[in-house]
Formats: structure tokens, C-alpha cells, sequence
């Protein structure tokens, strides 16, 4: 636990939100709840699971168990509390025991929000409680409802032969450093640090 949190705070950055992709067709419930109790120890505050059948959104509740079970035993009860939720669903009243926040995406909270967004922007035109030229970044971003209260990622680690994210986040990751491991499959910590400390390497240039 103490060597967790020495890794988090030895790296010259730490993103403040990651996004944990499969794009394997069998996600394994045990190897994600590792990641995201990985992602809390080091100090991530905010956590996106996504698969692109939607699978760990369906079965939240599996996922959640498995992230409790993990987090007691290797976290312990020494952080502060924190309520997880999962995106476009009421908070799940349980409790975890750490400084994060994680939401679980799946496909819908994609494109498909982003045409709802657009679509009730056009309602609010159509009602005169917006102008077309009312229409910007910010905007969208506060219509967009899969990610209210979450900075876009930092960090995407994307995991699988698929070289896409298949649909996760379209919107937001467009500054978004994404790093690709061959499996989610029994990952070791040390290849989820190895990952974060090539992030906190990379000079990101913003397009320039």
C-alpha cells in the first residue's frame, strides 16, 4: 500500500482522470477491478471503465463487488469515503473507501450522447431559450450528460489487438494520450505503473 503511494507521487505527472478500454471480447471482472483499485492507490481521482459490448455497464453490480472485495483487501479502511457512480444511472448508495470517483460507459454514452445533446440543443433553439451561434465547446459539453462533473481524460489505456477505442469518449479525448497494452487479461501492476510512468514521460505538444 505505502509503495502504491510512492509510485503516484514519484511521477512528474499523474492524470487526473483515466480511462480503462477492452476491446477484447471477454472482459475479465477480476483484472478491471484490479486496475481501477491500482488507479485509486496512486492517487487517480477519476476512473472510466468502458468495453465496447457494454458488458461491465449491464452487469455493474458484478463489477462493483469484485472492486469492493479487491479494495478492502489491498486498500484497506484508511481512506477517506467516496460514492462510485455509474453514468446516466442514479448513484449506487454504496461506499468505497478511497479519494476517486469512477463511472462505467458503454457505447451509448458515445455518439448516441452526443445526439441526444444535440437534439435537445435544437429543442432549446426550437423553444427560444438558445441562438444556433449560442453553440460552442462549453456548451456541448454541459449537455452532454454520460460525463457531467468528469474532466476528459488524460489518459486512455486501451487494452486488446483492436487498434480503435470503438466508440469510447468520442468527444472528449481529443487531447487525450492513449497507450495500448496487448491484454487486460492477468495484468501485473507492474505493467499498469509501466504505462503511467510512459504518460508522465510523454511531452504532449497540444497540436502544435
Amino acid at each position: 500500500r505505502q509503495r502504491w503511494r510512492a509510485d503516484g507521487r514519484a511521477l512528474r505527472k499523474l492524470p487526473v482522470h483515466v480511462g480503462l478500454v477492452v476491446t477484447e471480447e471477454e472482459p475479465s471482472y477480476a483484472d478491471m477491478a484490479s486496475l481501477v483499485v491500482w488507479c485509486m492507490a496512486v492517487g487517480i481521482s477519476y476512473v472510466s471503465v468502458y468495453d465496447h459490448n457494454g458488458i461491465f455497464k449491464r452487469n455493474n453490480s458484478r463489477l462493483m463487488d469484485e472492486i469492493l472485495k479487491q479494495q478492502q483487501e489491498l486498500l484497506g479502511l484508511d481512506c477517506s469515503k467516496y460514492t462510485v457512480e455509474f453514468a446516466n444511472q442514479d448513484k449506487t448508495g454504496q461506499v468505497l473507501n478511497c479519494q476517486s470517483t469512477l463511472k462505467v460507459l458503454s457505447p451509448e454514452d458515445g455518439k448516441a450522447d452526443i445526439v441526444k445533446a444535440a437534439q435537445n440543443f435544437c429543442q432549446l433553439v426550437a423553444q427560444q431559450q438558445r441562438t444556433h451561434s449560442d453553440l460552442d465547446v462549453n456548451m456541448l459539453d454541459n449537455l452532454l450528460s454520460s460525463t457531467n462533473g468528469f474532466p476528459d481524460p488524460d489518459l486512455v489505456l486501451k487494452f486488446g489487438p483492436v487498434d480503435s477505442t470503438l466508440g469510447f469518449l468520442p468527444w472528449h479525448i481529443r487531447l487525450t494520450e492513449i497507450i495500448s497494452l496487448p491484454s487486460h487479461l492477468n495484468i501485473s501492476y507492474e505493467d499498469f505503473f509501466s504505462a503511467l510512468h510512459h504518460y508522465a514521460a510523454c511531452e504532449q505538444r497540444w497540436g502544435k
